[in-house]
């Protein structure tokens, strides 16, 4: 089946639906060649996108969405819209029981809990073991993803729930076998800390507990849904701590054979 003729964001859409979507092309790579505009993008989930933010992601020819979230998000969120012609790829990046429990602090935990499991650097002591452990744990599901791409999956939307962590990661994976510069992925990666792209939180009320979004609470929950640089920083020392070089954690932890990268730059990159 052709795909229709993609169009390329000049400007970041208003989705209404959807947030945190952006077109990853422009970045530069190490040896001088650019990703490629129009082939790779990530977002928040499609579950609530609008009629014309289905229209506006049709425009955009893709053959593959990596879906990344787990069944607790999908039950909480919904499923991901139908759009045209585009294979959807639900693959988790975490244990749905984690997502279960996860859900459930942030929507209706007290103030106590919320303090005993997120104070004092415990929220981002969280989030860097949870990097660390997609990293070293689901080497299978990235390696499926950069071999599908290499093959015929592109253009390609990533997305989890924020489209931050999960989704993220998998950009920047995506990234580091592009042989995307460092601090362009960084640099990528930050941009979902803009107060636009945040995921919306949610939280029941209970008015024994006081106002359950007071500035301490958001607090609290900041470092879950934030991007921060440290995040990042641990899942690449992750990768050097476990497989010495980027080049053995492509080959040897997620199986990209040469062959293989070569087809992806192809495919991805200009220049």
């Amino acid at each position: 089946m052709t795909q229709p003729s993609p169009q390329v964001p000049q400007a970041e859409p208003e989705l209404v639906g959807v947030r945190n979507f952006r077109d990853v092309g422009g970045l530069p790579t190490t040896d001088g060649r650019r990703l490629r505009p129009g082939v790779l993008f990530r977002s928040g989930h499609l579950a609530h996108a609008t009629d014309s933010d289905a229209a506006f992601l049709d425009s955009l020819g893709l053959h593959t969405v990596f879906d990344f979230r787990n069944a607790a998000d999908i039950k909480l969120e919904g499923p991901d819209v139908s759009l045209s012609g585009v294979r959807n790829v639900n693959l988790p990046l975490s244990d749905p029981a984690d997502g279960a429990g996860f859900w459930t602090m942030v929507r209706e935990g007290d103030l106590n809990t919320l303090r005993e499991l997120l104070d004092n650097g415990r929220a981002e002591r969280r989030m860097i073991n949870a990097y660390r452990a997609i990293i070293t744990s689901r080497i299978v599901e990235h390696g499926r993803v950069l071999s599908a791409m290499a093959e015929d999956s592109s253009p390609v939307l990533m997305h989890c729930s924020a489209g931050k962590d999960r989704a993220g990661l998998s950009v920047a994976v995506t990234l580091l076998a592009l042989g995307v510069e460092r601090e362009s992925i960084e640099a990528d990666y930050l941009e979902s800390a803009a107060a636009h792209r945040r995921y919306k939180i949610w939280r029941k009320g209970n008015p024994a507990d006081g106002d359950p979004m007071s500035p301490e609470v958001l607090d609290l929950l900041s470092p879950l849904f934030d991007a921060r640089s440290t995040y990042l920083a641990a899942a690449f020392q992750t990768i050097e701590e476990t497989w010495g070089t980027t080049e053995r954690y492509l080959t040897e932890g997620l199986g990209l054979t040469a062959p293989q990268r070569e087809r992806l730059r192809d495919r991805m990159l200009t220049g």
